[in-house]
């Protein structure tokens, strides 16, 4: 019996489109011959956000409890999140009901140990890269307040 998948796809814009990252995970599903049986799209939502602010991220994380699949394929761990709290929360839930992830750009698979060990270092390093954008992003008005810059 093939494996039971679903998909999970964000985009942190309205305007962006969930469609390469599916199109390209269905290549991968076909590939193994793996069943897709139900697929969860966030629009417009950041990765910073929570579980309870991601409606298809919650409603995929109830339908898990449900056991309707035994693995969730994401295109990348940037787009199931970008905190690294919330990634192992995550993480943690899947395991504890025997559900695997599988990060396509990462070439991350739960399903062994190297793979889980591999998306804890990367959810820590997607959290680093967070943090160093927010304090270039703090530091860069901090210069434009001293150089005189006003806005509103």
């Amino acid at each position: 019996m093939p494996k039971q998948v679903c998909l999970y796809a964000r985009v942190s814009k309205t305007s962006q489109s969930v469609e390469r990252q599916i199109s390209e995970l269905e290549t991968v599903a076909t590939r193994n011959d793996w069943e897709i049986v139900d697929r969860y799209f966030d629009h417009g939502i950041s990765g910073t956000k929570g579980r309870q602010d991601r409606p298809q991220l919650d409603r995929m994380m109830k339908d898990s409890t449900k056991r309707k699949f035994d693995v969730i394929m994401v295109w990348s761990i940037d787009r199931l999140g970008r905190s690294l709290q919330n990634l192992m929360e995550i993480l943690n839930d899947l395991k504890s009901k025997n559900i695997d992830l599988y990060l396509d750009q990462q070439a991350i698979d739960t399903t062994n140990p190297t793979g889980s060990l591999m998306f804890a270092m990367i959810g820590a390093f997607s959290e680093f890269e967070r943090e160093m954008i927010k304090e270039r992003v703090i530091s860069g008005l901090d210069n434009a307040r001293k150089k005189g810059t006003h806005w509103g």
